[in-house]
């Protein structure tokens, strides 16, 4: 069976009286592409935060390989192997492409530094699509490569696990097929990626698997078909007088 790397278990966050979070609990093994998926308002990037460390847990256990990592800072998380990109792009503005993507090489995973990262950054900038635009300015980008270097940054600590939170929201679908194409190659690699998405062509035809959450709780968990045919699932994002 092939290695699990992070997992949930009662994962929960609470804001007040609001319960954001619910007692989560899935697995993500070596090399799998998870959907995390539901309407929105269902808790998918609050969950994101708590494995990334950008929310503290309320309860509930996350662990990396086996070694407990909820409520870790965020800064300490990267350096154990998670990165991220965000559902609005975030993009130290003051800096260009190389820089940008520098920044995940110096603050990550496994970190390099001076020439070695400057390399490592002009490679993974052709990798996503920037090649020969390390130079730029961010205000110089188009929307999609705005979220190439944030892509390029997450993948420039050599993380363990990826998560993308939305990232191929608010493409146009010429820009849509590249994204579907660009993170099916991440996932030809071997890259082990959490994905939460709205898009269902990139659903089914991206994702290993599936967890489905509605209202902070997990409602099912299975392959795309299996989850999409769900009678439950098919009522969270409908509601029941459509479904």
């Amino acid at each position: 069976m092939t290695e699990t790397v992070l997992s949930l278990r009662g994962a929960t966050k609470r804001f007040g009286g609001l319960v954001a979070v619910n007692s989560i609990d899935f697995d993500v093994r070596r090399g799998q592409v998870l959907g995390l998926i539901g309407p929105n308002g269902s808790g998918k990037s609050t969950t994101l935060n708590l494995i990334s460390g950008a929310l503290q847990p309320t309860a509930g256990d996350i662990s990396l390989r086996g070694v407990a990592i909820g409520g870790l800072r965020a800064d300490k998380i990267a350096k154990r192997g998670i990165s991220r990109t965000f559902q609005l792009v975030r993009l130290l503005p003051g800096m260009n492409v190389e820089q940008n993507i520098i920044a995940g090489a110096v603050f990550g995973h496994r970190r390099r530094w001076g020439a070695a990262a400057k390399q490592d950054a002009a490679r993974l900038a052709e990798r996503v699509g920037l090649g020969g635009k390390g130079h730029m300015a961010i205000g110089q980008l188009t929307y999609i490569d705005t979220k190439r270097v944030e892509l390029a940054r997450a993948l420039a600590s050599d993380p363990e696990v990826l998560l993308l939170d939305e990232w191929l929201a608010g493409l146009n679908p010429t820009e849509l097929q590249v994204g579907i194409e660009l993170i099916q190659s991440l996932r030809d690699e071997g890259r082990t990626i959490i994905l939460v998405e709205h898009v269902m062509d990139a659903i089914r035809s991206l994702c290993d698997y599936c967890v489905v959450m509605s209202s902070g709780a997990k409602i099912a968990e299975g392959t795309p078909d299996e989850v999409l045919s769900d009678p439950e699932v098919i009522r969270a994002y409908l509601g029941d007088d459509d479904a």
